[in-house]
């Protein structure tokens, strides 16, 4: 079956883009904040994978973050030029990272949000089983929000 032309430029347009979102947090990031240098270390994103203080863990990407959603949970600008995605992952609640810290207390880690302007990366960690919330209001109230972290190039 044969796509006509403007078929099969949009199709490419849309994978160039997605795999252009997608490959944002890829890479090496180094720990920036206290939080993140406290806790988890270094963090590396591959395409199925995040490494947080050499441990691997399976990650798929959900789906993007709206401006908005990047706004309430780290305080981004709407009209900047920044990405994010969320991920589904499965960190055990017994695992431990630097200074024999756990990244949700006793419960299991199962979401990673993360969002990237320029050299900066600020990940968020939730636990439960729905995806987040990230309103405002819903974050406000918040009892599945494990922590927040920042990296750089």
């Amino acid at each position: 079956m044969k796509f006509p032309k403007l078929l099969r430029a949009a199709a490419l347009g849309v994978l160039a883009a997605t795999s252009f979102l997608t490959a944002q947090e890829k890479g090496q990031w180094r720990a920036a904040s206290t939080t993140a240098k406290g806790i988890t270390g270094d963090v590396v994103f591959t395409d199925i994978k995040i490494i947080l203080n050499f441990n691997a863990f399976t990650v798929a990407q959900i789906r993007s973050l709206t401006p908005a959603e990047a706004t309430a949970l780290f305080h981004a600008d709407a009209n900047a030029e920044g990405s994010g995605s969320i991920y589904r992952t499965e960190i055990p609640a017994e695992k431990r990272f630097l200074h024999k810290n756990t990244l949700c207390g006793s419960e299991e880690t199962q979401w990673v949000v993360t969002y990237v302007n320029g050299r900066n990366l600020q990940m968020a960690l939730f636990s439960g089983g729905s995806i987040p919330t990230l309103t405002p209001d819903a974050l406000a109230n918040a009892t599945n929000l494990c922590g927040t972290y920042s990296y750089v190039r």
